[in-house]
């Protein structure tokens, strides 16, 4: 068989295991791949029967095969981009291991150039694990940065969704920033630490963020340094992010938030040179506004961006689907800007009703668009205030264009009404979920919004009772689709470890499993993936246990053999036995 997937496919039997064809189907024995699809499955007499000689066979020796896995709001490329150009210290436990590290970096970096790292930790909550797990419990300051290296200007990066949040610099990244003792101790939002003389120490909190951060300080500051994203290095940056997908059994994805024209030409270009390794279905951003450089756009240019998209729409590559436009309107809690009309308490203390980033007037251009020509709409909705605002524009455009249903999505949904999920149902629209928004948000939504709201915290049973397709997502982490699985059944919150599993939100792991798999394909409209029934694409992974029946606490540690997408293989171990020919019966 070929590792690579510019080269072809080979046509195999597996036999001895598992198979998990898909919903309503038996588990079988065996599956058989001829030319890229699923041939048979059943017995393993029946399929190799079916196969005929000349077809290798190999052994799972009682492997689980999955349908490859789908992730509706992963990031690929943003996360890859924000990372490419970093020092990782991501894995620091002291600040020796950050001096020596970024000491490393400066050996083959010219003088003068910045250095920048990671943050410390699990991105991208950082609630397992992050600068307070360092031995010293603290970021290091200037002076200990200084040891690293004096002739690089260092920045220890600060990511959403956390905020306030803190960053660390070196003495040359303040003089090169201009941030010294005469400088406030406060500038906007941006509090800058001092010490017993008024020389600062290096340490920066509050907006400091590199994403989700309009902070006009900060940008600036920002401005100044190193780029935060450096389109030479991404091609290689997704090639690598695709393998690590790979690695976890995910063979589709669906890049439809903050994706802008030059982020889908990259998908574009990698799928001209056959580097691709996953589907993607890619959808443009209305307006985007969640990087330092967006800006807002006039009408006409919301309108140019309109008519982009529908001319873009290419719904039959079956690698590169462009399909859709997707809106943000408003934003994460996290930094001030989720829609919550009675007010709830701010990043900095304060009571606020969030911060709207695209107007009403766009948005009703936008919605009353898609339902005359068509086009499907993607809306980023995360509060109930939000969901009624939604609900009534898309009423209205319904009725004005004679919609039956609109085939829509909402994205996220994280905070949702007991009567919303029937109302959104009936309009039309599906959903893709993350339990991130749980695993790392729930325990500031209880602080900020008060313990009661948790009732609302991704109610999954809800969705799924109103007749939704409801698909998953990793987007902030953690990243793992099979912990995403778990936490869908258990609604764990962290760092706390308290659970909002309710009637509003229990599941099952059938349909926890159906959410990466058949109900992702159906969201995304895209035959052929989701399932391995014959004629299917055989995009699957081979998985060390059986995803629904394993001890529930086992499910984060299940371990990818082997990946294939269109049977070409993308990920394996070498963990499976060697293949043998089938002979003719």
């Amino acid at each position: 068989m070929t590792n690579d997937s510019r080269t072809g496919t080979t046509d195999i039997v597996y036999t001895d295991g598992q198979v998990l064809a898909g919903t309503g189907q038996p588990a079988a024995e065996a599956i058989l791949i001829r030319d890229g699809r699923v041939g048979a499955v059943g017995a393993n007499a029946d399929v190799l029967a079916a196969a005929g000689s000349g077809v290798e066979r190999q052994s799972l020796h009682g492997a689980t095969v999955i349908p490859g896995l789908i992730d509706t709001h992963p990031h690929l490329l943003h996360f890859a981009a924000f990372k490419a150009p970093l020092t990782d210290i991501s894995a620091a436990r002291t600040h020796d291991d950050i001096v020596q590290t970024i000491r490393d970096t400066a050996a083959h970096t010219p003088q003068g150039e910045w250095i920048t790292t990671t943050p410390v930790g699990e991105p991208h909550f950082f609630v397992r694990r992050s600068y307070r797990d360092l031995t010293e419990k603290v970021l290091p300051d200037r002076h200990v940065l200084d040891r690293a290296t004096r002739e690089h200007p260092v920045l220890i990066q600060a990511w959403a969704p956390t905020m306030p949040n803190v960053c660390a610099l070196n003495s040359a990244a303040l003089a090169a920033l201009g941030i010294d003792a005469a400088t406030p101790d406060r500038v906007s939002n941006v509090w800058i630490d001092k010490d017993d003389d008024g020389n600062p120490t290096g340490i920066l909190r509050g907006s400091v963020n590199i994403y989700y951060n309009d902070d006009p300080f900060f940008v600036e500051l920002l401005g100044r340094m190193s780029p935060v994203i450096r389109p030479e290095l991404l091609p290689q940056a997704m090639v690598g992010a695709m393998a690590d997908y790979n690695a976890m059994g995910i063979t589709t994805i669906f890049e439809a938030h903050a994706m802008e024209a030059s982020h889908i030409d990259l998908y574009r270009a990698l799928r001209a040179q056959q580097m691709l390794t996953l589907r993607v279905q890619a959808a443009p951003e209305l307006e985007p506004n969640a990087l330092p450089h967006n800006r807002p756009l006039s009408l006409q240019e919301i309108r140019a961006t309109l008519e982009a998209a529908l001319e873009q729409r290419t719904l039959t590559d079956d690698w590169l689907r462009i399909d859709g436009i997707t809106t943000c309107a408003w934003g994460p809690a996290n930094c001030g800007r989720m829609w919550w009309p009675e007010g709830y308490t701010g990043p900095w203390g304060e009571r606020t009703t969030g911060r709207r980033a695209i107007s009403e007037e766009k948005m009703q251009l936008a919605i009353d668009f898609c339902a005359a020509q068509g086009l499907r709409l993607n809306l980023l909705s995360c509060s109930p205030a939000e969901h009624d605002e939604y609900i009534r524009l898309t009423t209205e455009a319904m009725r004005t264009h004679h919609l039956d249903r609109t085939g829509w999505l909402i994205e996220h949904g994280y905070v949702m009404r007991e009567d919303q999920p029937q109302r959104l149902a009936e309009l039309g629209f599906d959903m893709t979920i993350s339990m991130a928004l749980t695993f790392g948000k729930g325990d500031m939504f209880a602080e900020r919004f008060g313990s009661d709201m948790l009732k609302w915290l991704n109610p999954l049973r809800n969705l799924l009772d109103s007749g939704m397709t409801v698909a998953g997502s990793m987007d902030w982490g953690p990243t793992n689709p099979f912990e995403q699985m778990q936490l869908a059944l258990t609604h764990q919150m962290f760092p706390s470890g308290r659970s909002n599993a309710g009637p509003a939100q229990t599941v099952s792991r059938e349909e926890a499993f159906r959410m990466w798999t058949a109900s992702g394909a159906k969201v995304l409209g895209w035959d052929g993936i989701g399932a391995l029934t014959p004629g299917a694409h055989a995009d699957l992974a081979i998985v060390d246990r059986d995803p629904i029946t394993c001890d529930l606490d086992a499910l984060p540690s299940t371990q990818v053999l082997r990946t294939t997408v269109a049977g070409r293989i993308v990920h394996d171990t070498g963990a499976l036995a060697t293949p043998e020919p089938v002979r003719a019966r």
